[in-house]
């Protein structure tokens, strides 16, 4: 039979010994992942701000657009609009 008074304080030992080690063995590991997860966060972080001011700029190149495009517009409007009064004075005159 076993005697467990004997055998518990090895059993103790060896855990131990297991736990150090592998605290030991596996602590850089978790600070190399730790900081390679800071690092991915902080890159996608950057790269919404990177986006937004890709839209941000996007938009204010179509507002500009479309400012030149009404003022094309209301000059269009301006000449087709003097066409016609001129049209009116030839016929009426």
């Amino acid at each position: 039979m076993i005697d467990w008074t004997e055998v518990a304080p090895m059993i103790v030992a060896v855990v131990m010994f297991v736990v150090v080690g592998g605290v030991i063995l596996l602590k850089p590991i978790a600070n190399r992942v730790g900081f390679l997860l800071e690092a991915m966060a902080k890159e996608k972080e950057s790269g919404l701000d990177n986006d937004l001011a890709h839209v941000r700029d996007l938009m204010e190149t179509m507002n500009a657009r479309l400012q030149l495009l009404e003022e094309r517009q209301d000059f269009t409007e301006r000449l087709m609009s003097g066409e016609k009064k001129q049209d009116q004075i030839g016929r009426g005159g």
